[in-house]
């Protein structure tokens, strides 16, 4: 059990000021849907997805900026099949106005289709900057990585905030989602004590069916015991039942203190549609409640 505060535990509703989520490219129409639940401002990343081409992801980051959000397009550096495949995605985001912020990660394919094999290696190309890219989203992995070794990751996470630092751009730490607040308390520590200061925003899954939150568990390597399915509200016995993330919120409020863990957001992974995860923020920060 993570230990408790040596502070007050700071408000939940301090945790979901300036949260964030994301979307695919073909939620253009759910954002329409969401827009009027989601704050001004809010950052909506785009996901990087195989099956989407240019135009499309183009097209999302456009039509997030067109509603009033911060777009937040993803790189997935593995998916990038040349350096003008990556000059030519950054050129359509500076030609919109929709590039300041992107957040770069590995990418599922086990091999790369190009020259960069992670995330390291687009932010060293020093083609960021030079495409108006301001703030660097990088992921973080509280749980572990099935295919990478832990001291490979806490290496690779030191490596990229120090090149972000060298090239005069701020950014954000993404952390993949979990279902147990205690090892993301404790790995946001960690991750403190290896000199990284950026803010942390922490991932939870919005609101969505039991058997699809345990599906997204077991493709991303996330711990899903029947413990910490019960404590995070996951009923093995009603697969057709759905979840929230509030008692995950909870836990991580009770369990949070800026003195130890720094700068810390909210971060959801809307597997359960943008507008359902849109709307139950809407109604949690509003109730300051259970949002069930």
């Amino acid at each position: 059990m993570h230990p408790g505060p040596t502070a007050p535990a700071a408000p939940l509703t301090a945790l979901l000021e300036d949260f964030s989520l994301e979307m695919t490219a073909k939620d253009v129409p759910a954002l329409e849907r969401a827009r009027d639940t989601l704050p001004a401002g809010t950052r909506v990343n785009i996901t990087y997805l195989g099956n989407e081409d240019l135009e499309m992801r183009l097209a999302a980051a456009r039509a997030v900026k067109a509603h009033g959000f911060v777009p937040v397009p993803h790189l997935s550096a593995r998916r990038l099949g040349s350096r003008a495949a990556l000059e030519e995605f950054l050129d359509g985001l500076r030609a919109d106005g929709t590039g300041e912020h992107v957040f770069v990660v590995g990418g599922d394919p086990a091999a790369p289709h190009g020259p960069y094999g992670d995330a390291l290696a687009v932010l060293r190309t020093g083609l960021l900057q030079r495409y108006g890219v301001r703030r660097v989203g990088i992921p973080g992995y509280p749980e572990g990585h099935p295919a990478i070794a832990d001291g490979v990751l806490w290496s690779a996470l030191r490596d990229k905030s120090a090149v972000l630092g060298r090239h005069g751009l701020t950014g954000d730490v993404i952390t993949q989602f979990g279902f147990d607040a205690g090892p993301v308390l404790d790995w946001v520590e960690r991750a403190r004590a290896h000199g990284v200061e950026a803010p942390v925003r922490v991932g939870v899954p919005g609101p969505a069916g039991v058997r699809r939150l345990l599906a997204y568990a077991g493709r991303f390597g996330v711990g899903t015991s029947a413990s910490i399915a019960r404590k995070y509200g996951l009923s093995l016995t009603n697969l057709m039942g759905t979840a929230g993330p509030d008692r995950f919120l909870h836990a991580f409020a009770q369990g949070y203190d800026p003195r130890r863990h720094g700068d810390v957001k909210v971060h959801f992974y809307t597997f359960g549609g943008l507008a359902a995860t849109s709307e139950w923020v809407a109604r949690f920060r509003e109730d300051g409640v259970s949002a069930r």
